[in-house]
């Protein structure tokens, strides 16, 4: 790919020179330039066989000069080689490009945003079909819908480096409306703008839809006024009914009741967002290992988003340490034996102990290093 590289920049070269260079390879029916396109697909861009046959279909080039064209241009803006291969494979069509005419406006754009050339390559790299939309018709239009709610352009322009999509999946005529609607049910715009900031994805949706989601949202208690309204719409707006049910099961399983996860959810909305195997994992080890009521992780449902094998079991392993020297009390706290930050961890259970436990501070961070 390295030789392929150098060859498109010296062929960039040889054309900003002379502008009557004549086609390289010319081939004489169009079977042999789709043979040839089909070929180069594969060979340089590393296509499978039948994704360069159907990219084929909208794709011909008899000579290398356009694509080696755009390959050198996407490079000349600090595209690394893998960026302008995916970008290639997922819009083949951009190889009969010119460069200059259509993509570097677009490029240029951002640019002129704030975006360095690294996060434009990020961001197209990311959603390579940003380069197949309008730029006046629907990437300036999206934008600027986006700057004028957030009444800021590095705002706006934020939104977009997270996720780019924000630009080409929906019409911002729909996510407008969902907006509205959840103003419409009492949302502070500061958190409809953390919404639409951090998770943009939650608003892409149609409005019907969305507005079922706000509907099930406040059935299940959650105040509009709250930031945990905004992060239980995304993620009940983030799974399918089939898949929601299924995480209700899981709880189920483990003897919780519809208030308890109710409770969950209110207490921390991401609660259903973890995979079963998280959900799994974390309430054997806290019910099958700690002898722990099944019910009781329901008050602490943060538990169940933290590493078991980076926290649970190693500072569980030093309060059982700790209890068996009969150094604290069985009566500990879960929150702060599990959710303080590493440092107060340390200081009440661990370096409060030196005399009586020195090995305790070498075991710990064993534990932690070893898993």
């Amino acid at each position: 790919m390295v030789g392929f590289l150098r060859k498109a920049l010296a062929v960039q070269v040889r054309f900003s020179l002379s502008s009557s260079l004549p086609l390289l390879h010319p081939f004489s029916s169009s079977s042999e330039a789709h043979s040839f396109t089909v070929s180069h697909l594969i060979n340089s861009y590393g296509f499978s066989h039948e994704q360069a046959l159907s990219a084929s279909k909208y794709t011909s080039f008899k000579t290398l000069e356009k694509p080696d064209l755009v390959f050198a241009f996407f490079h000349s803006h600090g595209f690394s080689e893998s960026q302008i291969l995916k970008i290639v494979r997922s819009n083949p069509q951009l190889l009969l490009s010119d460069p200059q005419k259509s993509l570097f406006p677009k490029l240029q754009f951002f640019y002129s945003k704030g975006a360095s050339k690294p996060e434009v390559a990020k961001i197209v790299a990311t959603c390579p079909n940003i380069m197949k939309r309008s730029l006046e018709n629907q990437i300036i239009p999206y934008f600027n819908f986006l700057k004028d709610f957030f009444q800021s352009e590095e705002t706006a322009m934020a939104c977009v480096k997270r996720f780019p999509r924000v630009l080409v999946d929906y019409p911002h005529t729909c996510v407008e409306s969902n907006i509205n609607a959840l103003q419409e049910f009492g949302v502070p715009k500061s958190n409809v703008a953390s919404l639409l900031s951090i998770h943009p994805r939650a608003l892409m949706v149609k409005q019907s839809h969305f507005r079922k989601v706000l509907e099930e949202v406040k059935e299940m208690g959650f105040d509009p006024s709250k930031k945990a309204f905004s992060a239980a719409v995304y993620g009940l707006r983030g799974m399918s009914k089939t898949t929601w049910e299924r995480k209700i099961n899981v709880f189920k399983s483990w003897g919780w009741s519809e208030e308890d996860i109710r409770l969950a959810c209110l207490k921390l909305p991401w609660t259903m967002m973890r995979s079963k195997d998280k959900i799994m994992a974390g309430m054997d080890f806290f019910v099958n290992r700690m002898g722990m009521r099944s019910s009781i992780i329901a008050h602490y449902p943060i538990l169940l988003g933290l590493s078991l094998e980076k926290r649970i079991i190693p500072r569980y392993s030093i309060v059982q340490i700790l209890l068996s020297k009969g150094l604290i009390k069985k009566d500990f706290s879960l929150s702060a034996v599990f959710n303080s930050t590493e440092q107060a961890f340390l200081d009440k259970f661990v370096n409060v102990f030196k005399e009586e436990a020195p090995q305790l501070l070498n075991l710990y961070h064993e534990m932690v290093k070893s898993r």
